[in-house]
């Protein structure tokens, strides 16, 4: 077991529904296991409803209204996927600054699947070469990003994967970005 996550707080951005589970808690359980403590931001409190694919699977507690939540009380941000989670994510006015403010503030920011339709929303991927679900690939083009089909892809403080076969070098690359 490694510790690149010791005594880290790491941010997960989610709607109240339509998070691809695994891409929730694989990173999730990565961060735990390496001694970090894994904190769920939603819009509202309460909880949560993650999916696999289009089939309901769990719910998890919100530990902290996005509204409530400031980028310097984190280490790093984490944006799980699912269709429905960043479409309505984006529609967040203070989940798209929460985004923002990270990026900005240069500390890690791992986007995976269909999450970076999050950052086009929060205008922070022109001029960033990024990876997704290769559905939003004209999204993110459109967006001024250089899109490439990869496992995974770190430009600067961005991490992004494709899918949730992508989780283990996503979480590699967010723990090696945390201790880098």
């Amino acid at each position: 077991m490694t510790n690149e996550f010791s005594g880290k707080k790491v941010a997960f951005l989610v709607a109240q529904e339509g998070i691809e589970q695994v891409e929730l808690t694989d990173p999730w359980k990565a961060v735990e296991d390496g001694g970090g403590s894994p904190v769920l931001l939603a819009p509202d409190s309460g909880t949560v409803q993650a999916f696999n694919h289009l089939d309901k699977a769990d719910t998890f507690d919100v530990d902290v209204p996005v509204s409530k939540a400031s980028v310097d009380d984190f280490d790093a941000l984490v944006l799980p996927g699912g269709v429905a989670n960043p479409d309505a994510l984006r529609t967040d006015s203070d989940a798209v600054q929460l985004v923002k403010d990270f990026i900005g503030s240069g500390k890690p920011v791992a986007a995976i699947c269909h999450a970076p339709w999050t950052l086009v929303e929060a205008d922070v991927v022109s001029g960033k070469r990024v990876t997704s679900w290769p559905s939003l690939q004209t999204d993110l083009r459109n967006a001024g990003a250089d899109w490439v089909d990869e496992e995974v892809v770190v430009d600067g403080n961005l991490i992004t994967s494709r899918n949730p076969d992508d989780i283990p070098a996503f979480t590699r690359a967010l723990g090696s970005a945390l201790t880098g």
